[in-house]
């Protein structure tokens, strides 16, 4: 059993699942942990995705390069959240993303094939993975909801509210791209709300 305090991953899982602390020193063996420095990149954009990533410590965000080479983040991570390309995960393929750390930022790492052997050895943890996937796509019809629904600033004020973890921790410029806004149109939102 690995011997870093894993203690808030250990209670994750058991908000969703019941896992003794034998059972999770197995489960641990199957990860491998990484440290990555502030801006270090995890993923890249046209290599192959062959790992999920659990956030012990930090924050990393998951982003593309688009047609006009403009960074454009799809998504946060946060302590006990995962972040992968989950689609090309599930297909063994390249990814179209890049996953970078945004602070200095401790990582669990999974493969694919020692997801499923973890799988085969703890069939239990298939109901913590389908109830963790479905927690995140319903997180991501909200925000495609929210785009749809609400102006720029009422986006920008909704996402500081509701998740104000992220707005302390992540640089604005990143939050903008986030929300498909400008870091000066946020800048902007700022300036008006302290005034």
């Amino acid at each position: 059993m690995k011997k870093i305090p894993y203690n808030s991953f250990f209670d994750h899982l058991n908000q969703y699942v019941p896992v003794s602390k034998k059972e999770f020193g197995d489960i641990l063996s199957y990860f491998d942990e990484r440290f990555l420095d502030k801006k270090e990149i995890v993923m890249h954009a046209g290599g192959p995705c062959t790992h999920i990533h659990l956030v012990l410590n930090g924050c990393m965000h998951m982003y593309f390069i688009n047609e006009k080479g403009v960074e454009r983040t799809v998504q946060f991570a946060l302590e006990n959240w995962w972040l992968s390309d989950f689609l090309a995960f599930q297909n063994k393929s390249n990814t179209d993303f890049n996953i970078q750390a945004v602070e200095n930022t401790r990582i669990l790492s999974i493969s694919y094939e020692k997801q499923e052997q973890l799988l085969h050895e703890f069939p239990i943890l298939e109901r913590y993975f389908r109830t963790i996937y479905q927690i995140a796509y319903g997180a991501s019809l909200n925000k495609v909801k929210h785009m749809f629904g609400l102006s720029k600033e009422e986006i920008y004020l909704h996402f500081t509210e509701h998740f104000p973890e992220f707005a302390q921790r992540v640089p604005q410029y990143l939050i903008a791209s986030f929300l498909g806004l400008t870091p000066e149109y946020v800048s902007e939102i700022r300036a008006k709300k302290r005034s």
